[in-house]
C-alpha cells in the first residue's frame, strides 16, 4: 500500500493524498502527491518541504513558473527511470 499523506488547505478543509514521490532538487525537497478523490486521479501536486515559524517541517506550494518547471522535470527523470527497472 501506498504511503498516504493528509493536508489542510487554508480554510481547514482536510485532503487526503497518495505519495507518488520524494525528490531532491537544487538542494531543496519536494513531494509529489495524488489527490486520492477519483475526480482529480490524474493530476499530480508538487510541493516543497519547508519549515514554519515554529520550526515544524511543512508543505508549502510551489509559485515560480521556473520552480515548478525544475521540479517537473526532475520528476519526469525519476518516473522514466521508475519505469525502466519495471
Amino acid at each position: 500500500m501506498s504511503e498516504m499523506i493528509t493536508l489542510i488547505d487554508e480554510s481547514g478543509v482536510e485532503h487526503e493524498f497518495e505519495v507518488e514521490a520524494f525528490l531532491d532538487v537544487e538542494e531543496e525537497k519536494y513531494a509529489v502527491l495524488i489527490p486520492h478523490n477519483e475526480e482529480y486521479s490524474n493530476e499530480a501536486v508538487i510541493m516543497r518541504f519547508g519549515l514554519d515559524e515554529d520550526g515544524e517541517e511543512v508543505l508549502y506550494d510551489i509559485e515560480s513558473d521556473e520552480e515548478w518547471e525544475r521540479v517537473a522535470d526532475a520528476y519526469d527523470s525519476y518516473a522514466d527511470e521508475e519505469y525502466q527497472d519495471d
